[in-house]
């Protein structure tokens, strides 16, 4: 594919496979493994790759998520630049010890005479009738873990810039892409670079400030539009990047409209929502709401599935509780 030098439409998916394309030109030291991935990926996120570039540098590799892992912080030891695909986040955690003990520590451990530039795709979040062991959100698990870069981009545009420069990182990255989102359609600029740690303003307002993530930034937006109608101009900051997040960005939005909400789709309690509540309240002393699921496994039917999804109606309501309007 030619170098798009205007932006281009297209799919979540398809933004994510010119990101790894263009990495994996520009560098060929970038190699992709993981199962599945020889046929695009189960979300087609790497869609065409291995017929491009062989199956040296797009390989298929056994159902074992801890010889994927451990795998790939070998190559990154080495030298190479891999990028990891865990199929989803729920598996991943079959991988964990080589990500949290030894990915995330080594340049710590051994002085920074070895590095880890590694990208561990790992799609969060609820995934339509797909039940407990499928649907978690768990990136304030890794934001909590000294060593990780985290990354949770929510439009086409912020798949493709965020993943390039993920891969340009030296060191290891969480990166979780929505499992909802692969066909959500948008443009995609190439010349367009996100550096990591930089939140994007959505929506621009005084009434308060409203912070999230992921899919979840979509929900967000639409409360703000219904929300508009009512009179209430809201500030809506898409994090983009967990960790490192931007505290300038939000701390600036909070101390100019004295209300902060918090929304994420992960469960709300120990949340990574709590952490920019509580650096909010130390900070500014503003008012402060959370929202998020309730502690409970995401259920297969749908009736269940739904009281783990906070939807357009709910955030728009605590918004309007937090400014004390009914």
């Amino acid at each position: 594919m030619a170098l798009t030098t205007r932006p281009v439409e297209m799919r979540y998916a398809e933004a994510a496979v010119l990101a790894v394309q263009r990495e994996m030109e520009a560098d060929p030291a970038v190699v992709v493994l993981g199962e599945d991935v020889g046929r695009g990926g189960i979300f087609g996120q790497y869609q065409g790759l291995q017929q491009r570039f062989g199956d040296q540098r797009v390989i298929d590799t056994p159902i074992s998520e801890a010889a994927i892992m451990g795998a790939g912080v070998g190559m990154a030891l080495a030298g190479l630049r891999p990028v990891v695909e865990m199929r989803v986040v729920d598996f991943a955690l079959c991988g964990m010890d080589e990500l949290v003990n030894q990915a995330a520590k080594n340049r710590f451990m051994f002085g920074g005479q070895g590095r880890v530039p590694l990208v561990v795709r790992m799609p969060g979040g609820i995934w339509d009738a797909s039940a407990a062991q499928h649907s978690q959100s768990l990136e304030a698990w890794f934001a909590h873990m000294p060593g990780l870069v985290v990354v949770s981009p929510s439009t086409p545009q912020d798949n493709h810039s965020l993943l390039r420069a993920a891969m340009q990182c030296g060191d290891p990255v969480v990166y979780i892409e929505h499992k909802a989102l692969w066909g959500l359609r948008g443009p995609v600029d190439e010349t367009v670079a996100i550096p990591l740690g930089q939140a994007a303003r959505l929506r621009e307002g005084d009434a308060l400030t409203l912070v999230s993530w992921g899919k979840q930034v979509h929900a967000c937006a639409e409360a703000c539009d219904a929300l508009a109608d009512q009179g209430i101009a809201v500030d809506l900051i898409d994090l983009r990047t967990l960790w490192p997040w931007d505290r300038e960005t939000v701390l600036e939005s909070c101390g100019r409209t004295r209300r902060l909400l918090v929304v994420h789709e992960a469960v709300q309690a120990a949340g990574f929502g709590a952490e920019i509540a509580a650096t909010a309240a130390e900070a500014t002393g503003c008012r402060i709401a959370r929202l998020g699921a309730p502690r409970i496994p995401v259920g297969y039917a749908a009736v269940l599935e739904a009281q783990s999804r906070i939807g357009t109606e709910a955030i728009s309501a605590a918004a309007r509780r937090l400014i004390g309007r009914p």
